[in-house]
């Protein structure tokens, strides 16, 4: 028999519905903060590469040094949520990214800019996994969770609509202002969260440091060996490239022995060993790759190649939120009644097209007839991908991994993203520099063949000459990045279609199967 005791604590621990509106607001607010924050960088990347002397290979570090903190991080986050409770560590992380976003405004050198980058991502970390959690605990299976899932996809979407715009304005007046805007929103949030949002309970069990120093480690040597292969005059044989990889592939196979000997382990085996969860979280590593490797690229190409403002770029990019809104709009209305491959199978074929669209591009290029209508493309795959993923991602989990799965899930994109622009800057470094050496020697030629007739070109001809040659390099080893995305995404898409097999009613029915586990 129930005891009066059990219905107590049971009321206590659900959330009243009155308060499901507000407490969704609050969660999506804190994805706004961490979504905004990445693509107002982007947006500021040029600019702070000139202002704290970075170069174009290593300028990557600043968009790296989040997205790698973050993803390594995430599954300790998780943890510390379903241990420690999932409201305080979603407090305790936006208060750490409202703090570290000052101290990336204030910083005054690149080191210390990068560290306040690794800070942020600390933060994210925390709140992340504990936001998606709760969404996936608080909101029914089905239509409800379904719904609320949308909010929070499209709360990405308008997080990089207001990040881009807000990044553009503010880069024109100081780009640290990119840093300080997130200052007084964290801080709001992290007040307000305790008002609407009821703590869960801490979960049994203890801390798994060994799996946290192995998994965090392995991931770092992986993205370091990675970054250092992109950067101008690096190979892949150099000492400090190979080491940091292999060194890196081999931690990461030692956190797997330590997972499948602990008795608490930060990653339970058992959430990898589903396999629509499995096919899942490899889908949205490489969408993460192809995501960050988009913003990443077109950013720079938009501002330095066509020659945009920031203002002017940040509303170049508005199209893809719009997109990815409105289609995490459609698939979550369509999540109860279309199985989950399809959709993101579509919005995988979706997200090729974009990316071979972005193959095309020129300095000829004009934004209203060659960058716009893939960009529009891109945020509607995305939509599309995104809700079924992040359904079947999280599907059937006890609610003691739901952290966990959560953290797998955000661990998977963001270290995809990370994973993907060093990979994919080792593509652009290598081809740009081809074409840069071809045309330098093409260039050449035509100066010593002018020279010889008598007519040798002005100081400013040549200026001219060579700043038209390094734009057409930058543009020809962007172009080679995205074919190399592209046939990523493909393969992904290939990979969900072909091994996502369960159904919508499956999950509209997880909850149930999540009471009988």
């Amino acid at each position: 028999m129930t005891s009066i005791v059990d219905v107590v604590s049971e009321e206590k621990s659900a959330p009243k519905r009155t308060n499901l509106t507000v407490a969704l607001i609050v969660i999506a607010m804190a994805q706004l903060m961490i979504v905004l924050d990445g693509t107002i960088v982007n947006i500021a990347t040029p600019h702070i590469l000139t202002a704290l002397n970075f170069s174009q290979s290593s300028v990557q570090w600043v968009v790296t040094a989040y997205a790698l903190s973050f993803g390594s991080l995430l599954l300790l986050g998780g943890r510390l949520g379903d241990l420690l409770g999932r409201r305080r560590m979603f407090v305790l992380g936006v208060t750490i990214f409202a703090l570290a976003s000052l101290l990336g405004g204030i910083a005054p050198t690149g080191g210390l800019l990068l560290t306040a980058r690794a800070l942020q991502g600390a933060g994210a970390a925390l709140a992340s996994p504990a936001a998606l959690a709760l969404i996936n605990t608080t909101f029914p299976a089905g239509k409800e969770r379904n719904r609320a899932m949308a909010v929070y996809a499209a709360m990405s979407g308008a997080g990089a609509a207001v990040g881009l715009i807000l990044g553009g304005l503010l880069t024109e007046a100081d780009w640290r202002w990119t840093f300080f805007i997130n200052v007084p929103l964290g801080l709001a949030v992290a007040a307000l969260a305790p008002r609407v949002l009821i703590e869960s309970e801490g979960g049994d069990g203890t801390l798994d440091v060994w799996g946290a120093v192995t998994g965090t480690v392995g991931l770092f040597g992986i993205v370091y060996g990675l970054s250092h292969a992109g950067q101008q005059g690096a190979s892949w044989g150099d000492t400090e490239t190979l080491l940091p990889l292999l060194g890196g592939l081999v931690v990461v196979a030692l956190f797997v022995v330590v997972e499948s000997r602990v008795k608490h382990p930060l990653l339970p085996l058992r959430i990898l060993g589903d396999r629509t969860r499995a096919v899942s979280l490899t889908a949205m590593l490489v969408v993460g790759a192809a995501m960050f490797a988009m913003f990443f690229f077109l950013g720079l190409f938009v501002q330095q190649v066509l020659g945009y403002s920031p203002v002017k770029t940040g509303f170049a990019f508005l199209p893809f939120s719009v997109g990815i809104v409105a289609a995490a709009g459609i698939a979550s209305n369509l999540a109860g009644r279309v199985d989950p491959r399809w959709l993101a199978g579509f919005g995988g074929l979706l997200m090729t097209a974009s990316l071979w669209g972005f193959t095309q591009l020129s300095l000829d290029s004009g934004y209203a007839s060659h960058l716009m209508p893939w960009v529009v493309v891109m945020g509607f795959g995305m939509g599309f991908v995104f809700i079924p993923l992040t359904l079947t991602a999280t599907a059937g989990v006890h609610k003691d991994d739901s952290g966990a799965a959560a953290s797998a899930l955000n661990t998977a994109q963001q270290i995809g993203g990370a994973v993907g622009i060093a990979a994919l800057t080792t593509v652009f470094t290598h081809y740009a520099t081809q074409k840069g050496t071809e045309l330098a020697a093409a260039g050449q030629a035509a100066m010593a063949k002018a020279t010889a007739s008598g007519n040798p070109p002005s100081k400013g001809q040549i200026a001219e000459a060579t700043h038209h040659a390094a734009l057409q390099a930058q543009t020809f080893g962007s172009t080679q990045a995205f074919w190399f995305a592209a046939g990523m995404i493909l393969v992904a898409t290939l990979l969900v279609i072909g091994l996502l097999g369960i159904k919508h009613t499956e999950l509209a029915n997880e909850e149930a199967a999540v009471a009988v586990g």
